[in-house]
């Protein structure tokens, strides 16, 4: 079985060295790429990622760390203070050698080029691109333990959002959001909405034998509609601005919901009318996790199963405080109707299957006729039946 990325990273944080020598030089290709997670795609072990990511979460690190990358450059600070991100860290428990640079260097780079890097200073060739600082796993646990321990103040921010929220978007806790109205079916069954978080392909795999035999509404947000393929599924809604979703997942013959700005701008749509692929588009605040869940939900939803989604307070912040805040009033809106994956396969008792009691049936009625053909005594009483059978229907 394939493993996850979040299994491939520990694994290379048990084999890998804390922290290469800063001495030691290595030699690469620059890719370079400011969204993380398109750049995680295309990355390989001679490459050295260069990245524009403030706050570097942990979905990003893991993707980074399996991606085999032995040096990440970021052009922002990767932690800056404001909460406890344990992204860093995982990139130098992995062995990655992560520099923050504090100058262009996307000015600088072209994607492709050879570098080397040597310490914490990029080359290309004899010229000097840039000098940086390396961030070490000493320094990052100590920074992470300061700022568990201020987390509250990130809490009392993240308060304050979301009651700025509440003010001017009341209408997601009064349920008078408009959603379209969909093909898909929802009213009283299972959805079981994928997005591209933390050990979300662990949870789909823990998850095989309720999705086989409960045969739940698959809603894929943006890249979530790909892990759901990867898993040997088809979802049956992507929902998103669709800048993740592979063009596989798009033609899939999923039912397609671009989620737009409250004005109706909708920049996913423009790449479904290139595809020739018919959509609804749905206008909402929030994050198009949320949009999924809460359209769910007004369509009469028994349970929502969340797989891949933020149920922890750091997991809130790292995708966002204020982006982040709509999700907490969405949970409140919908209420017991969402449980989370791990909940569900830990919970689910799936039972014996038809394919089990078949197969049980078929072992069953073989050990029979083996007993009877090396029976003497029963293959003359097998054979009175049978006489006394046709005497009766008269054959």
């Amino acid at each position: 079985m394939a493993q996850s990325v979040g299994q491939r990273t520990r694994a290379l944080v048990r084999r890998a060295p804390a922290q290469p020598a800063p001495a030691a030089a290595i030699h690469g290709t620059a890719r370079v790429g400011r969204r993380t997670k398109d750049l995680v795609k295309r990355l390989g072990p001679t490459d050295i990622a260069v990245i524009d990511h403030r706050d570097l979460d942990r979905v990003a690190a893991e993707d980074l760390a399996a991606s085999g990358v032995r040096v990440v450059v970021n052009a922002a600070p990767s932690s800056t203070g404001r909460y406890p991100n344990l992204g860093p860290l995982i990139l130098a428990r992995a062995g990655v050698r992560l520099i923050d640079v504090d100058v262009a260097v996307f000015d600088e780079l072209r994607d492709g080029e050879a570098l080397t890097i040597s310490g914490a200073e990029l080359r290309r060739g004899d010229e000097t691109v840039a000098r940086g600082r390396i961030l070490g796993v000493d320094e990052l646990e100590g920074q992470l333990a300061d700022q568990r321990e201020r987390i509250d103040h990130a809490l009392a921010e993240f308060a304050e959002n979301t009651m700025a929220l509440v003010r001017e978007e009341g209408e997601m806790l009064a349920g008078e959001i408009e959603l379209p109205k969909t093909r898909t079916t929802f009213r009283d069954r299972h959805v079981l909405i994928v997005v591209r978080g933390t050990t979300y392909k662990r949870d789909l795999a823990a998850l095989r034998a309720y999705i086989q035999d409960v045969r739940p509404v698959l809603v894929g947000v943006d890249g979530g509609a790909d892990a759901i393929i990867e898993a040997g599924l088809r979802p049956d809604v992507v929902l998103g601005d669709m800048d993740s979703a592979s063009d596989r997942a798009l033609q899939s013959g999923a039912e397609l919901i671009v989620h737009a700005y409250r004005d109706g701008r909708a920049p996913g749509r423009e790449r479904l009318e290139r595809l020739g692929l018919e959509h609804l588009v749905a206008p909402a605040v929030g994050t198009s996790q949320d949009v999924a869940m809460l359209l769910a939900f007004e369509e009469g939803a028994e349970l929502i199963v969340s797989v891949g989604a933020h149920f922890n307070l750091v997991e809130f912040l790292d995708k966002n405080r204020a982006g982040m805040s709509s999700t907490f009033l969405t949970r409140l809106r919908i209420g017991e109707t969402l449980v989370d994956a791990k909940g569900v396969s830990r919970l689910y008792n799936p039972g014996v299957s038809g394919r089990l009691m078949a197969l049980f049936l078929a072992a069953s009625l073989a050990l029979i006729v083996v007993v009877v053909l090396s029976t003497p005594a029963l293959q003359n009483l097998l054979q009175l039946v049978w006489l006394k059978l046709r005497l009766l229907l008269g054959l």
